[in-house]
């Protein structure tokens, strides 16, 4: 029996501690099916989409966003066609870094023309893909017909976008995160910039479709991308599987979320939802779409959004498509409803004639896989270190690691035994209190609170009579439960085990803040000591920091080893950190 799983646990869970950590017993993934929280003001919905928003450009690695260098567009190899032309792209979407596609364009139109952007899935010729089922050139061609400027481009590592594989994202690269999720959708923004240059083009209507792995491009260029004024994302909005590539995935873009919420973030803007009866949107009419329209009724407008389901298997076949056309037509072209949008035949283009790279290599100083990562890093390093607001900082560090001042803590205290939990979230932390005379002090060992008892530091501070609190931080402690890391793309809708580590901290700092008011002093041993630093560098409270972690110097192997917490280094890493805790 399937369990529908709400995101929202505050209904169950408020004011009382779970019997076991919820972080163990509960890890979400990408076939979980889960269910829309329910938003009642446009206010709430508006700030969770706010939220939303950071965490999928934070997921990407593009928080902040690159710098937009020029495109230096080359477009070539023109087509000529009965209605419309075909022509090759190349965009230098990053210095060294090139996107392919094809241009296609209506004949003999005058006038500003809306625009469509293209990306394809995971179909054996993505864009070229011309078979019953999906055909890239078909709707293209027939957008074109209808007045459309069509960019069609590719994924990352399909046809002619070859400098990086589809699949990559190592746990080094993920420190970084360096990511095919993150490059396809700087692509897409780019791609909407590349439309934007175009002289006939009416950059006020710029919409964009695709299905499978392209609907996910849609959604989340649509949520991250205003510029986009309406979208069809086709056969992939689903409760029950939010994708399967590593382009439809990344660490920390899911922790809390799911794509009937991301792709929610096109309202009010017209969406049309296309389903399928043979896949997992087969549940889409009945129980994703009714959600998402709950959204367009926040601001008044449920005609801006429409449904349909086509009966047939994983799909952009012709009836998906005509059912797009239909609505952009009524939407974009100001078409009466009636009017036919029966899509006509397209020649079959020999896929020699549409490929980029056809007899061409690419331009001189293309980087290699390595370089882009390396000017990936160089990247980051500089965008880092040209932050000096601390707010700023601050905020990048703890949308990365997740973890917050709790606003308030739940406490069971039985003599020594005490055991904290955040409000509403079901974790248990449990530890050692031992009452005493300010200023407390909260000790962190890597091995738990019973290590924590037999340290030199603990024998300290019982001697000088001072309050103390000793934690059995995350995964530590001599009853560790397991944890199933076993599911496809854990960590995009997982935290890292250090990442909760450093959540625990802030949790215990705030139980002796209100326990004990006044300084408090945080005691980091071992390899808790980096955990401490995070957790001091992340508290909007003044903490004395006690942690030596001076053999911490903050490169991809240490924290590899010591402090895994994807997207690290490109949010500052142990710098950032370091800077905060300076001010202490």
């Amino acid at each position: 029996m399937r369990i529908v799983v709400t995101l929202v646990f505050a209904s169950t869970l408020v004011a009382q501690i779970p019997a076991t950590d919820l972080r163990n017993t509960y890890t979400p993934n990408t076939d979980t099916h889960f269910a829309m929280p329910e938003y009642k003001t446009l206010a709430e919905w508006e700030a969770r989409r706010g939220e939303l928003r950071k965490q999928i450009l934070l997921a990407a690695g593009l928080l902040p966003l690159p710098e937009k260098a020029p495109l230096d567009p080359q477009i070539f190899g023109r087509l000529e066609r009965d209605g419309y032309t075909i022509e090759k792209v190349l965009l230098e979407t990053m210095p060294g870094y090139y996107l392919a596609g094809n241009l296609y364009r209506p004949r003999g139109r005058t006038g500003k023309l809306p625009a469509v952007l293209k990306p394809h899935g995971h179909w054996n010729y993505g864009r070229l893909e011309n078979q019953p089922l999906f055909s890239g050139q078909a709707i293209a061609v027939n957008f074109a017909l209808q007045g459309y400027v069509v960019f069609a481009y590719d994924m990352v590592g399909w046809n002619d976008t070859i400098q990086t594989p589809h699949a990559f994202g190592s746990p080094r690269e993920q420190l970084w995160s360096f990511g095919p999720l993150g490059l396809q959708l700087w692509n897409s923004i780019r791609a909407v910039d590349f439309l934007e240059s175009l002289p006939e083009v009416d950059a006020k209507r710029i919409g964009v479709t695709g299905a499978s792995g392209g609907g996910t491009q849609t959604f989340l260029l649509t949520a991250v991308d205003d510029r986009l004024a309406f979208s069809a994302p086709v056969n992939m909005i689903s409760a029950i599987m939010q994708g399967g590539s590593p382009c439809e995935n990344a660490p920390g873009l899911r922790v809390g979320a799911f794509n009937v919420e991301i792709a929610s973030m096109m309202a009010p803007r017209p969406m049309m939802v296309v389903s399928a009866t043979g896949d997992w949107t087969r549940n889409v009419p009945k129980e994703e779409f009714p959600a998402i329209r709950r959204i367009y009724e926040l601001y008044g407008k449920p005609g801006n959004t429409d449904v349909i389901q086509i009966d047939a298997p994983h799909n952009y076949n012709q009836a998906s498509r005509e059912a797009v056309y239909r609505f952009f037509g009524k939407h974009v072209l100001g078409a009466q409803e009636d009017r036919s949008f029966a899509e006509r035949d397209v020649r079959d283009e020999k896929l020699q004639d549409l490929m980029v790279l056809h007899n061409r290599t690419l331009p001189a100083g293309a980087l290699s896989f390595g370089q882009i990562f390396e000017q990936w890093q160089a990247m980051s390093r500089r965008q880092a270190e040209g932050v000096r607001d601390r707010e700023t900082i601050r905020e990048r560090l703890q949308l990365t690691i997740g973890a917050q001042w709790p606003k308030e803590v739940l406490d069971s205290v039985q003599g020594e035994q005490v055991v904290l939990s955040r409000a509403g979230k079901g974790d248990r932390v449990p530890g050692i209190w031992v009452d005493g005379r300010a200023p407390a002090a909260l000790v962190v060992h890597p091995d738990g609170a019973d290590a924590a008892r037999n340290s030199r530091e603990v024998r300290e501070l019982k001697a000088a009579g001072r309050a103390m609190l000793l934690i059995d931080a995350f995964q530590t402690g001599s009853a560790v439960a397991p944890r199933d890391r076993s599911h496809r793309f854990f960590l995009t809708f997982n935290r890292s085990d250090d990442a909760n580590r450093v959540q625990d901290i802030l949790t215990a700092l705030a139980f002796l803040k209100a326990k004990k008011p006044g300084e408090i002093e945080l005691v980091g041993l071992d390899r808790a000591a980096v955990w401490s630093v995070f957790a001091a560098a992340l508290s909007p409270e003044k903490v004395k920091l006690n942690a030596a972690a001076q053999s911490f110097a903050g490169t991809d192997q240490e924290f590899l080893d010591r402090f895994f917490v994807p997207g690290i280094q490109r949010a500052g890493g142990w710098k950032a950190a370091l800077a905060l805790t300076a001010a202490q």
